[in-house]
């Protein structure tokens, strides 16, 4: 509570009363039985007897938290005078107090007991009220360290207390703040200039809600958080020389003493040293194989980088990505540029036993892969599964990319018309206006807007045709209507438009329903590919010469795609409970007709022999069971007298071995396709004890990563070949950018 308030508005004199602005006659003066205070009536049993006395707006304080001597009264630590009682909302004049049914003198002696009624707020112990000279209504707060002055009381108006907060927590107070550089530490008990007590910041009562403002400055905390700021932000390094981030971190903390480029370079690495150690601990306890996705970077210079991340499930079967290293090459296309990159990675993070398949992006070579020196660094006993056959993925969404981008280049001419119909309409008003009014006489819905496309994102020049061929009317129109357009396409172009849209249809929905996952398992490229395979191949056979044209090329591209990748997809989507080989089955006899039944066997053989390797590795994950190596002959008798019958089950159970796990599993029955969203990882987590084998092999194929690409831009980028580096990245030594690179990915957002 801060210091108390005086009111004009209620006062008790003379044999009136004036309660909240409303005027009493003597006639009408409180009878003994009650009392108007403040908006309540207070019963005779409320009244102020004996040592008690009415003070602070409505609560009632007894006599021992208050003195009465003179002709003032302050609260707690102040004296209260004869004539006078301050109170919140009301103030008493007069020589006569109430008390039971008759009015008290002021000479009542005050009660004794010591007990005070504390502050609220700490802001008091810093400032001192004082009266205006000359004004007794008026009152100010002085700073009893500075002396220094501020508004408190008008009389009827209270400042109330944040401003003088402000003085002393902000440092506005030259006392403190000249303390505070000295010792560099937060204001400790220290006397004052006159030697009149001592004068101290409170330890455990805090001005503010979050407790921080009497928090001690830590300039170690503080730099690691501004490294950390860079790397999540992809500020520069050399921020910390800019005059107005310095002016900004001296007004927030004049303690903080920023370090130059060079000292920022060694925080920055210090952190990613950290979150490595961290890494490497949870790498450690990886119950599976880990998967790489491999990109090219290239800069202004004949440098270039190769950024490696791996994909994994962890014992929770939840799918993990992280950036491994983001390594400078010389010559990024050089045969064996890619490989020396991984082999240091895979020796680097210690999965060179550990290793499942690699994903490339569409710009590196698929030889340098195969090269043989990445094999010698990868272990003999723990090599490539499946004969190398699951080791080179290519990049879905690449792929998609390469795709779109030759639809787009096969109607180049008609693409750069629509553009140009569409500037000049939007060019001014008058044609808008008049484009509107065309659409609107011949009835057009205008469910789509006219825009112009993103160049570099074909998705927005997919969206742009969609929305011209719904005007192709209208664009013909305005050419007849006004001599300054002539851009209008011709039929022929309108038919070559609706079919590139067709094709770049498939290309959209395609990368949409992979894009719908956030962490995708590679089992759900399957359903996209194979779709997507057979619609390319019956439109490149259509009868019409410029839909087949078009989507010949695309084809073809795709075609080279299914033959290199179709295994790796087919095999993750038999480790589906919902499809198994029954998709793959169904899928092929559409895509390759009577030929299916090889291709299908092809799958079914490669299944079986995968997991012939994964059963031929030491358990892992659920323990064998110590019955499996029991070599009892007699089974123990149960007492119920068929101890035969007991032994022609053993006989049985040596004959005939029971079925492997995998049989089990493909012949069981699909699980329900149900609407609700199935959770392929969490079936596997609660069959792991039922197919402890093929929950091994489950795992790390599903966590292949069958794109690379994982933003909604990047999937429609329209940039296929290798990525930038920006020339400031690239004007930094190689270790320092990758530890930028690394540890944001590292790092919580």
């Amino acid at each position: 509570m801060g210091e108390p308030k005086s009111n004009d508005n209620a006062m008790l004199h003379d044999g009136e009363m004036i309660v909240r602005n409303n005027m009493i006659s003597s006639s009408e003066v409180v009878h003994c039985s009650e009392m108007l205070h403040g908006d309540n009536m207070v019963q005779e049993s409320e009244i102020v007897h004996g040592d008690e006395m009415v003070i602070s707006g409505n609560e009632m304080v007894h006599g021992s938290e208050m003195m009465i001597h003179g002709d003032e009264m302050v609260q707690v630590n102040d004296i209260i005078h004869s004539n006078v009682m301050a109170q919140v909302n009301n103030m008493v004049n007069g020589d006569e107090m109430a008390h039971g049914n008759a009015l008290v003198s002021a000479d009542v002696n005050p009660p004794t007991s010591s007990r005070r009624r504390k502050k609220k707020s700490p802001v008091w112990e810093h400032f001192t009220i004082q009266h205006v000279p000359g004004d007794k209504r008026c009152r100010i707060a002085c700073c009893n360290l500075c002396k220094g002055t501020f508004a408190y009381s008008s009389g009827s108006k209270i400042a109330g207390t944040s401003h003088l907060k402000r003085h002393i927590i902000q440092g506005s107070c030259p006392v403190i703040k000249n303390q505070e550089r000295e010792l560099a530490l937060p204001l400790a008990e220290v006397a004052d200039n006159d030697g009149e007590g001592t004068i101290e910041r409170p330890s455990k009562r805090r001005y503010r809600r979050n407790g921080s403002a009497n928090a001690t400055f830590d300039q170690e905390r503080s730099s690691l958080y501004l490294a950390k700021l860079i790397i999540l932000h992809d500020y520069p390094l050399h921020i910390v020389q800019q005059p107005a981030f310095s002016a900004l971190i001296g007004s927030l903390q004049p303690c903080f003493k920023l370090s130059d480029v060079d000292a920022m370079e060694g925080e920055v690495y210090a952190v990613y040293l950290k979150e490595k150690h961290n890494l490497l601990q949870a790498l450690s306890t990886m119950p599976g194989r880990m998967s790489l996705t491999v990109g090219l970077w290239i800069t202004s210079q004949t440098l270039g980088y190769v950024s490696i991340a791996g994909q994994f499930i962890d014992m929770e079967w939840r799918v993990h990505r992280r950036v491994l290293n983001f390594t400078m090459v010389a010559s990024p296309h050089s045969q064996d540029a890619l490989a020396e990159a991984i082999s240091r990675s895979l020796f680097d993070w210690g999965m060179r036993e550990k290793l499942l398949a690699i994903t490339l992006d569409n710009d590196c070579p698929s030889h340098d892969i195969y090269s043989a020196n990445l094999r010698d660094h990868l272990s003999n006993k723990n090599g490539v599964m499946l004969k190398g056959q699951l080791f080179v993925v290519r990049c879905y969404a690449h792929i998609l990319n390469a795709a779109a981008q030759d639809v787009i280049a096969s109607v180049h001419g008609v693409i750069s018309g629509i553009r140009e119909s569409i500037k000049f309409i939007k060019a001014s008003d008058s044609h808008d206006e008049k484009f509107a009014e065309i659409a609107l006489q011949l009835e057009i819905p205008g469910t789509k807007t006219l825009c112009l496309d993103v160049t570099t994102q074909w998705d927005t020049t997919y969206l742009m045709l969609l929305a011209a061929l719904d005007y192709r009317q209208a664009f013909t129109i305005l050419e007849t209507c006004d001599d300054n357009y002539n851009e209008a396409p011709s039929a022929e172009d309108w038919k070559k438009v609706e079919a590139a849209s067709n094709c770049l249809k498939l290309l959209y929905d395609s990368a949409h329903s992979v894009m719908a996952v956030a962490n995708p398992t590679s089992d759900i490229f399957f359903h996209e590919a194979w779709k997507l395979q057979l619609e390319l191949a019956n439109a490149a056979a259509h009868e019409d010469p410029v839909v087949s044209s078009i989507a010949r090329d695309v084809h073809e591209s795709f075609d080279k795609y299914w033959k290199d990748c179709n295994l790796v997809l087919a095999v993750a989507v038999v480790m589906d409970p919902r499809f198994k080989m029954k998709l793959v089955e169904f899928s092929y006899s559409k895509i390759y007709g009577v030929e299916a039944a090889k291709y299908v066997k092809a799958v079914n053989d490669s299944v079986h022999e995968l997991y012939k390797e994964y059963l031929a590795q030491p358990p892992v994950y659920v323990e064998q069971s110590a019955s499996g190596n029991n070599t009892q002959t007699t089974p123990p008798s149960t007492g119920d007298g068929l101890l035969d019958f007991d032994m022609y089950l053993s006989e049985i159970a040596t004959t005939q071995p029971s079925k492997s796990e995998l049989e089990q599993y493909l012949e069981e029955s699909l699980t329900p396709r149900s609407t609700q969203e199935f959770d392929i990882l969490n079936w596997w987590k609660l069959n792991t004890l039922r197919f402890p084998t093929l929950s091994k092999m489950a795992r790390d194929v599903l966590a292949i990563p069958v794109s690379t690409v994982t933003t909604a831009s990047s999937v429609f980028s329209a940039v296929t070949g290798s990525r930038m580096l920006d020339d400031y990245r690239s004007s930094l030594r190689p270790e320092i950018v990758e530890a930028l690179v690394c540890a944001k990915d590292w790092l919580p957002h």
